[in-house]
């Protein structure tokens, strides 16, 4: 199969170690990567992203096959791994760079997420409003390798963080076994 028949999609929901494990195994999910996008630096390190002066959010670029799954399925998961009322960061990660952002690669995903978006904010699920701000694609750029699949390389200390953020507490009380 070539390139030409796989999209991106762009989310940033904190910490991006705790997103790429949700999508990493689903049917149609040729790769996750993790890495740094919207800010004003190219090819920016972790380092320079994590101080806070580099515009940077961490996030995941999933490529994916959109004949086995929907950029609305990818949303919606993406939804279940955030809380969308924190706009300060995410869970235990706290600035700008682990705000939730679901970055649009087009005017069709920019749709598709405002509609969803609008959706959860109906549904009354939250009692605070939703914040997740979608904006357009930026530059993005893969982190260093150590960050890559660490929920398979660092299993243990990756457990312990997820869980010891909070997230895995918000995930199971806000959204349960999704």
């Amino acid at each position: 199969m070539s390139d030409k028949n796989f999209e991106t999609a762009i989310f940033a929901g904190g910490c991006f170690w705790c997103m790429v494990k949700p999508f990493d195994s689903l049917p149609g999910i040729e790769k996750v990567v993790s890495g740094y996008t919207g800010g004003t630096v190219e090819n920016p390190t972790y380092s320079q992203v994590t101080s806070g002066k580099t515009g940077h959010t961490e996030a995941v670029e999933i490529t994916y096959d959109p004949s086995k799954i929907s950029y609305e399925e990818l949303v919606e998961i993406y939804w279940y791994q955030t809380d969308p009322t924190d706009a300060g960061g995410q869970f235990a990660d706290r600035g700008d760079s682990y705000r939730p952002v679901i970055f649009y690669n087009s005017e069709d995903q920019k749709e598709k997420a405002e509609k969803s978006k609008k959706a959860l904010e109906q549904s009354g699920k939250f009692s605070e409003p939703i914040v997740t701000s979608i904006e357009p694609a930026h530059p993005f750029y893969k982190a260093e390798e150590y960050h890559q699949d660490f929920y398979k390389k660092e299993s243990a200390h990756y457990n312990r963080y997820s869980r010891g953020s909070g997230r895995v507490g918000f995930i199971e009380q806000n959204w349960g076994n999704q």
